[in-house]
């Protein structure tokens, strides 16, 4: 997915591990948007193969490291930008959730190992 291919290239600042991998991100839904018809420009009629390219919204949960992590603001606004810029991406949603707690068991085994845990 390319979506978990982009958040694969987000990373805290202070943590040298990526937010996926971190265990932050608690889910990832893709919506395709309903494509529309455009319009010729003398009539009120759709041309035939006018179908716009299929787009999506792309909705996140996730959490921090801590409630008051210094970076958040600079981990959502990288994540925005970075998943936006995948082609047929239209929107993106991060909902920002403390519930569940994280906790260093949500981390993959690669992550673990890479900080030495």
């Amino acid at each position: 997915m390319r979506v978990v291919e982009m958040l694969r290239t987000v990373f805290d600042p202070e943590i040298p591990v990526n937010v996926y991998d971190l265990g932050l991100i608690y889910k990832v839904e893709v919506e395709e948007k309903a494509n529309s018809k455009q319009l010729t420009a003398n009539s009120q009629q759709p041309t035939a193969n006018s179908q716009q390219p299929t787009t999506f919204n792309v909705n996140i949960d996730m959490t921090l490291t801590a409630p008051s992590c210094p970076a958040a603001d600079f981990i959502i606004e990288d994540i925005r930008q970075k998943v936006e810029s995948i082609e047929g991406v239209d929107e993106v949603d991060i909902e920002l959730v403390f519930e569940p707690e994280w906790t260093k068991d949500m981390m993959s085994e690669e992550a673990r190992l890479d900080l030495g845990l």
